[in-house]
């Protein structure tokens, strides 16, 4: 797996401990490293994907809105709503990634974390 793929994976995780126990990000990224090991370029890039959802989390949850017409945010399952918010993100702040890169990805977290129809869900979606 690259250094994109596994900073994805652990930024999934995060994302869902943010979510889970309000504290701000800073805290749930410094508590993730201290008890998981992580080669540095994952590192870094689940950082960057959980510190940029956090900072635009309207605007990320905004453009999951206008995707998910027959869907509120807020009934979604917290593993599919928060793999949607890391791929949104990637979407919005890295448009050098491909996007089929991107929509593969979050395909795969939904289908290894999610629901049997988490990947068809966040697919469509994104």
């Amino acid at each position: 797996m690259g250094a994109r793929s596994t900073g994805r994976e652990a930024a999934l995780q995060m994302l869902f401990a943010l979510e889970a126990g309000g504290n701000p990000a800073s805290r749930v990224v410094a508590t993730f490293w201290r008890e998981t090991p992580g080669d540095p370029e994952g590192r870094a890039y689940a950082d960057e994907v959980v510190h940029g959802v956090a900072k635009d989390l309207a605007a990320v949850d905004e453009a999951i809105r206008k995707a998910s017409t027959n869907w509120r945010l807020e009934r979604m399952a917290r593993v599919d709503r928060n793999v949607l918010r890391l791929g949104a993100w990637e979407l919005m702040k890295h448009p050098e990634v491909p996007r089929a890169v991107i929509l593969d990805e979050a395909v795969e977290l939904a289908k290894r974390y999610g629901s049997e129809e988490s990947g068809a869900f966040v697919n469509g979606v994104l």
